[in-house]
């Protein structure tokens, strides 16, 4: 027979908060859409396959776009090529030392022996200088127009990549495709869903609790999901993830919903079942 303690320690115990018509759903669903039109020259999964994100679902035709981006590609590789060469730089760097050095001997062959040099060839080795200078700063200038232009070509190359990518339909995320709304040789528009995929790998419970049960101290918490019948119940964690913050004014009850992991694929979404929050 139980102790008047051990009735008194049950007694103490919170009772966790049921939560009533629990209903599972997709977490992530998705109708994958084409963004370009053109015809399907590919449908690399069927319904029912398991896909990882990023994995090529459908092709449509790219041959023009791709024909676009090798000649975009080939126009920076050349514009590149501009950017980075140095030899005009160099060579009017190199003049310029050398018309330098000579108007500098010219001068110092004046200091020693006056009229050594004429006046003329005096002013011929000034301009030199000059005309050096100048070629040495419009071969900097020349190579930052080209490097805006290189710039400027990366930014066609990848915008004609962009339509190469375009006309890739991927995956979005983990799932399994359940839809498949399109065949090989058919025409398609932007917009048009071209399959569905959804995720069951993690699942929604839904369901709704009283209004004075609704405390901001419920995120997070752990609930417990059955499924099944009395003889045969199967059971679940999971946690709270969303409490909402509107009272349904008719029934008195507040939506909230808890994360359950079903990496196992044991539940399916639709399944009703019984959860209960797990109050400390």
């Amino acid at each position: 027979m139980a102790s008047a303690f051990q009735y008194n320690i049950r007694a103490q115990q919170p009772k966790p908060i049921a939560v009533e018509s629990v209903v599972l759903r997709l977490l992530e669903e998705a109708e994958v859409p084409a963004q370009e039109s053109g015809v399907v020259t590919s449908v690399a999964v069927r319904e029912g396959q398991r896909v990882k994100r990023g994995e090529l679902l459908t092709q449509i035709d790219d041959q023009v776009p791709r024909l676009a981006a090798d000649a975009a590609k080939a126009q920076y590789d050349i514009a590149r090529a501009k950017a980075t060469n140095d030899v005009q730089i160099r060579f009017s760097k190199k003049s310029l030392e050398v018309s330098q050095a000579e108007l500098r001997r010219s001068t110092e062959s004046i200091e020693r022996f006056p009229k050594s040099v004429s006046q003329s060839q005096l002013d011929v080795e000034k301009l030199n200088v000059e005309k050096n200078q100048l070629e040495s700063e419009q071969a900097q200038e020349e190579r930052k127009i080209a490097a805006l232009e290189m710039n400027s070509k990366q930014t066609e190359l990848a915008a004609t990549q962009a339509e190469v990518s375009r006309r890739r339909i991927l995956a979005p995320f983990d799932g399994v495709i359940v839809q498949v709304y399109v065949r090989r040789g058919e025409w398609v528009k932007p917009g048009q869903q071209a399959l569905r995929i959804v995720n069951v790998d993690r699942l929604k419970a839904e369901g709704f609790i009283q209004a004075s049960q609704a405390t901001d101290k419920l995120d997070g918490m752990p609930v417990t999901l059955k499924v099944g019948t009395l003889e045969n119940t199967t059971t679940f964690s999971g946690t709270i993830v969303f409490v909402s913050p509107e009272v349904d004014p008719i029934t008195g009850q507040v939506r909230v919903w808890a994360e359950i992991d079903n990496r196992n694929r044991a539940l399916r979404p639709g399944q009703t079942a019984q959860m209960f929050v797990n109050t400390p």
